[in-house]
């Protein structure tokens, strides 16, 4: 299993970027810390099977970016070692981002699946609309592009961190929020379903009240096209994922919520 896709998979949920800032929730933004820490277990369902496959972490810092007061957002996924063998991983993701807007100065993707290796780097120009883009992959030969940057644009870990400061409380239930993200030199424009409030006990026995989305995928070789991703995310302040389930030709893979370190609020979803 991909682990990467996991980690996709919990950013597209989140990368519903709004039209505007409007929605923002001023008072408390934003609502992580510097040195905030999410770990995911990445786990492959087949009726009664339940496999780990690998881990999945998000973490935030404050730092510098060409001289520019700047968010460091990371994401690092790696399969276990037992399985490394059989099919290794070692996934990074990291963002630079403003510090006010969260608008990504920076992106890359570092990726070694099995043996076959990505590199994807962006570097968006405001000034000049652009976003300059670097790829190099195992099976095709290096290139550099220029792409037109479009309105309200995120990379998946910026777009993360930014929606994770939307108001939910303006949603009723089957509205549908508008998502644009950047990724491989394209522009995708696709929706997410805010579908209600639920307590949700974890595959662990944790129980959590929550908001629940789903998000309309696009049709591949692994995905089946449609709502077949369904997130799970904390009712309070802090907005963290706790289970993202995705329906994939055979079974469904998901990204079980481990453990967080320095949230800025209590985890008060949590029903102990």
């Amino acid at each position: 299993m991909k682990i990467t896709r996991l980690a996709i998979l919990i950013v597209l949920f989140f990368s519903r970027t709004i039209f505007g800032y409007s929605q923002v929730i001023d008072e408390h933004f934003p609502v992580f810390n510097s040195g905030e820490k999410i770990t995911y277990n990445a786990v492959y369902n087949w009726g009664i099977i339940w496999l780990n496959a690998g881990t999945v972490e998000f973490s935030v810092s404050k730092s510098k970016y060409k001289n520019q007061d700047a968010y460091h957002f990371k994401s690092f996924g790696t399969s276990l070692n037992s399985y490394d063998w059989f099919f290794k991983v070692r996934d990074y993701f990291q963002s630079y981002s403003d510090i006010n807007s969260l608008q990504p100065f920076f992106f890359e993707r570092n990726t070694s699946e099995g043996g076959y290796n990505v590199l994807d780097r962006c570097f968006f120009n405001y000034t000049d609309s652009l976003v300059y883009t670097k790829i190099k992959k195992t099976d095709k030969v290096y290139t550099e592009d220029t792409v037109k940057l479009r309105e309200n644009a995120f990379d998946l870990l910026s777009a993360v961190y930014y929606t994770r400061n939307i108001d939910f409380g303006k949603y009723k239930i089957n509205d549908k929020i508008p998502v644009r993200i950047l990724l491989d030199n394209e522009f995708f424009d696709l929706y997410i379903r805010y579908l209600g409030k639920e307590i949700l006990e974890t595959h662990d026995n944790r129980k959590f009240k929550t908001m629940k989305f789903s998000v309309l995928l696009i049709e591949g070789t692994i995905f089946k096209g449609g709502e077949d991703l369904f997130v799970w995310v904390t009712d309070d302040l802090n907005r963290v994922p706790v289970l993202v389930d995705a329906k994939i030709l055979i079974g469904s893979v998901k990204a079980t919520l481990v453990s967080t370190e320095n949230l800025k609020f209590p985890l008060s979803s949590e029903i102990k």
